[in-house]
């Protein structure tokens, strides 16, 4: 029911900043919870940012807490995702991805229904 393309990654030197969005087909967004992960070479694929599908409750991965931050506007069935003080080892592939409204964790990528392909962000050291 959802289809999730990101946009906004590309090259940036240490300490500046990106804003990646991911922009929703179908009328459905806003019954979903939204979530950020990354994927860097040779890693597993892991949580990074969730919003509720109101927008009133966001969390955050530790490693990136007070630097990060997640939005939504329903309306534009966007997410955004707000990138300060990038460091390099923030480097990897970030993805969107949308799951139910539900009692299943949101740390947790298996319980996301819907991806996107993916936008590679590249922090200089």
């Amino acid at each position: 029911q959802v289809q999730l393309v990101e946009s906004g990654g590309g090259l940036v030197q240490a300490g500046g900043s990106l804003r990646l969005s991911c922009a929703a087909s179908g009328r459905t967004f806003s019954s979903y919870t939204m979530g950020w992960f990354r994927q860097a070479p040779g890693k597993e694929r892991e949580f990074v940012a969730h919003i509720s599908w109101s927008g009133g409750s966001t969390s955050y991965a530790d490693s990136v807490k007070g630097r990060f931050t997640i939005s939504r506007d329903n309306r534009k069935n966007t997410v955004y995702l707000q990138m300060n003080s990038l460091k390099p080892e923030d480097t990897a592939v970030y993805f969107c991805a949308a799951k139910n409204t539900g009692s299943t964790s949101y740390l947790n990528r298996l319980n996301y229904n819907y991806w996107g392909q993916g936008t590679q962000v590249t922090v200089s050291s």
